[in-house]
């Protein structure tokens, strides 16, 4: 699509002539300078031609103009003039012009150099969309793969990491506080009495109550390093990076406390008229002959004292504490 800007009728007819012949290219003609940057709105033209002196403007005051708007800034621009001085041509490039014709060129002249630019221009636009539809389809997909990894690392009940998560991080975590000789705390918690609560309040309820409990420690759990995930059935974990026995204990306590202050009902306790936890806690500085398992097994071991003592605390590993 060619719009031309020219004040004289009678270039405007010869050269609507020349490109008469051409049943793909369409013609369009604007006689007034005033109104050339609107229609070239408009009609979106593939190639301006541009005549170079017009009444009470110049055409490189245009050239600059279509070269400012959002609409025509990267449509190929022929500059047409009566004379090929090397000086105009600068000008006219370094205005914004691609491509300079004395007028009137030739019929074959002016079609190759049209079809030219045109051509290109459409590559242009075509090239742009697949690129921008590259680009969607990549935050599309990019949002996928994100949603996809959630899925694959988050439980499904509690909306906490799973045990799979739970296992790389905690082996990621592992290896640089060993690298930066630093300590790894974890928190082993278990819900007191579950089985016989689901005897006497059913599995829904059940449900429920573990999401109580998981929203509960989790929002004890504030910084960005920990984890708390879901270890399996209604046990938890928490992974404290670089906290100390100290800290861990004194998280682990307060979360004793504000599981036992949401006051759920369990009539199958024998430890309390409310639903309670235990926590086993674990404290250890990674070495090379010692892996994560380790601290697992110690916040574990941890966790099982603190149910045989009596359930609704909070045992500490002996292997940090010294503790018996």
């Amino acid at each position: 699509m060619v719009l031309l800007v020219d004040d004289q009728a009678i270039v405007a007819e010869a050269v609507r002539r020349a490109l008469a012949s051409e049943r793909d290219i369409d013609f369009h003609y604007c006689a007034h300078p005033d109104q050339a940057v609107r229609m070239a709105e408009q009609v979106r033209p593939t190639v301006i031609l541009q005549d170079l002196v017009m009444p009470g403007t110049d055409g490189l005051t245009l050239v600059r103009a279509y070269r400012a708007n959002d609409a025509t800034r990267d449509v190929p621009i022929i500059v047409l003039s009566t004379k090929e001085e090397p000086s105009i041509k600068s000008a006219a490039f370094a205005s914004g012009a691609n491509d300079y014709l004395v007028k009137l060129p030739d019929s074959m002249e002016l079609i190759a150099r049209v079809r030219y630019h045109s051509r290109s221009y459409v590559n242009m636009i075509q090239r742009d969309e697949a690129y921008r539809a590259l680009r969607r389809s990549q935050q599309e997909l990019l949002k996928v793969n994100l949603e996809l990894r959630r899925l694959t690392q988050s439980d499904g009940l509690t909306g906490l990491s799973n045990r799979r998560y739970f296992d790389e991080f905690l082996g990621a975590e592992w290896r640089r506080a060993q690298r930066e000789n630093t300590e790894v705390s974890l928190l082993m918690i278990d819900v007191d009495y579950f089985k016989p609560y689901n005897d006497t309040y059913g599995h829904v309820a059940g449900d429920n109550v573990l999401r109580s409990v998981a929203t509960t420690i989790r929002r004890e759990v504030n910084q960005p390093r920990d984890l708390v995930a879901r270890f399996g059935g209604e046990e938890f974990a928490v992974v404290l990076p670089g906290a100390g026995s100290a800290l861990a204990r004194l998280l682990a306590e307060k979360m004793r406390r504000d599981v036992a202050g949401l006051e759920l009902p369990h009539m199958g306790s024998a430890v309390s008229e409310h639903l309670t936890i235990s926590v086993g806690v674990a404290t250890l500085t990674p070495t090379e002959t010692l892996a994560e398992t380790a601290l697992i097994e110690a916040a574990d071991a941890a966790l099982y004292r603190a149910k045989r003592e009596g359930r609704n605390r909070v045992s500490y590993s002996t292997a940090v504490t010294g503790r018996d």
